[in-house]
């Protein structure tokens, strides 16, 4: 028999190689899952970790999917640091696209360039005041964050829904459920003529580098790693758990937001019932993944993109259904924990119990009476 034994302190090289090898893991099953259903294995894993790197307009593609994910993760990283459990990035994330469009449609039809930042500002502002719904309801009843920020997911979709099928829908849209196409001025810039990579990409390493000063260079972020890792003592500290939870979660709020706004205003254009992209939950992977570090959250947020793309080339070239991608993000979650697993555990095999002296005795003693 086997059991599990814990490891005193686990091995650093262990620790930075878990991701990595949970990538291994994830293509090997991946490879399998193709020739279950019937293609080349070859060809399969090459779409999803080859062709995605193949061209200036790949790597544009792979950083306009990298965008939200590295934002939504760096505001998850915050929270899951401080063990406050926001689940409803994907809400803040709607919300934020939903303010920056808001924006953006009613602003006229010639702005100045400059409404870009207001654009941009809004979708922060609106994904901060949704994440401050769970904040407030666990400071002021003890109501859990995971339930309510998870719940909040359905009411921004809902919310979504009604705009662009009501008030602001495009009456010459040809009934389809669209805003108007923004105006140009409010469009996110692009980096290169030619590509669809935009100023999100610098905008969100900018965002990972602050997040990093923040956590390992001022006292708030400090205050947030103690509250994750020891609570009670965060609490003997003097630490002020309520500004540790508000700023934990308007952060993932406002970056979320962020992120929904950068995608209304970029690569969309306009507000549909599409928006929701599952970035918000695929950034729990991200945030996991990358050890809740921004430059982990950087990379861990590339590799979730090949996942993105490849789908889609799978489906388009395949056949495959798009429901492919959430296989594939599932099966490095599962990877990761498997790994992680192995690395702060060690397997040993349990000795086989030694049975009594007189236990065959006892089994040959006529029953008394």
């Amino acid at each position: 028999m086997l059991r599990l034994e814990r490891r005193e302190q686990p091995p650093r090289a262990l620790v930075a190689a878990a991701p990595l090898l949970a990538l291994l893991v994830t293509a090997a099953v991946g490879a399998v899952l193709f020739a279950l259903l019937g293609a080349d294995p070859l060809r399969g894993l090459a779409l999803f970790f080859v062709e995605p790197l193949g061209s200036a307009g790949a790597l544009a593609e792979l950083a306009i999917k990298s965008t939200p994910l590295i934002l939504v993760a760096l505001g998850l990283s915050l929270c899951f640091r401080a063990s406050v459990w926001n689940i409803g990035a994907e809400g803040q994330f709607i919300v934020g696209a939903i303010a920056g469009g808001g924006v953006a449609i009613h602003v006229g039809a010639h702005p100045p360039r400059v409404i870009v930042l207001a654009v941009l500002a809004a979708g922060a502002a609106g994904g901060a005041l949704w994440a401050s719904i769970p904040a407030y309801l666990r400071h002021r009843f003890q109501a859990s964050e995971i339930l309510v920020s998870l719940m909040l997911v359905y009411v921004a979709e809902l919310l979504l829904d009604y705009l662009v099928y009501g008030p602001w829908k495009d009456p010459e849209g040809f009934n389809f459920p669209q805003t108007i196409l923004f105006p140009a001025a409010t469009r996110v810039p692009r980096l290169v003529d030619g590509l669809r990579t935009n100023i999100g990409l610098p905008i969100a390493l900018v965002a990972a580098l602050v997040v990093w000063v923040f956590l390992f260079r001022t006292a708030r972020g400090f205050e947030l790693d103690v509250f994750g890792a020891a609570p009670r003592a965060a609490r003997y500290a003097g630490f002020p758990e309520r500004r540790t939870f508000f700023t934990a979660l308007l952060g993932a709020g406002a970056l979320a937001g962020l992120a929904g706004a950068l995608e209304a205003a970029g690569p969309l254009g306009q507000l549909t019932p599409h928006v929701p992209a599952g970035y918000g939950f695929a950034g729990i992977i991200v945030a996991f993944v990358g050890r809740l570090h921004p430059l982990g959250v950087v990379l861990s947020s590339v590799a979730m993109s090949l996942f993105y793309i490849g789908g889609e080339l799978a489906q388009s070239r395949l056949g495959f259904p798009k429901s492919l991608t959430l296989v594939f993000q599932g099966l490095l979650l599962f990877a990761l924990l498997a790994c992680d697993s192995l690395v702060h555990y060690r397997v040993r095999r349990r000795p086989a119990p030694v049975p009594p002296a007189n236990a065959g005795w006892a089994a040959r003693r006529p029953p008394a009476g």
